[in-house]
């Protein structure tokens, strides 16, 4: 849990702030970094303002996800891991969101998009830039 609350303080885990921690529980460092390191959900650098995440699961990837995160990728010259020059969006490609019935499913930060196609990409990004 002392991982979650960090991720959710910092947004992500830093270098830093991974030692602190086990400073302050005694677990060494490298038993932390198996864990955030293991885990997809824990990341250990800055994500954008903004993340696009992507569904990859079963229903998802037949019903066109690869083909959102390509659009993705052309539109925003980012792709998985990977965060936009400006700071505002990171690209995620995720296992099931829990969505399938909305396949092709991406979320961006809480919002949820489904039924996508990748004409709908452009458009999606436009309604977070500059906010």
């Amino acid at each position: 849990m002392i991982l979650h609350k960090t991720q959710e303080f910092f947004g992500y885990i830093s270098r830093e702030a991974a030692g602190r921690l086990a400073q302050l529980t005694g677990i060494p460092l490298a038993r932390i970094y198996g864990v955030i390191t293991f885990y997809h959900f824990f990341k250990t650098t800055k994500p954008g303002k903004f993340t696009i995440s992507v569904c990859m699961g079963t229903a998802c990837y037949l019903k066109g996800g690869q083909d959102l995160l390509d659009e993705i990728r052309k539109s925003l010259s980012v792709g998985p891991g990977e965060v936009t020059e400006d700071g505002q969006f990171s690209v995620d490609a995720v296992r099931c969101i829990g969505c399938c019935g909305l396949a092709p499913v991406l979320t961006v930060g809480k919002d949820t998009h489904g039924k996508l196609q990748k004409d709908k990409i452009p458009g999606i990004i436009s309604q977070y830039q500059n906010k």
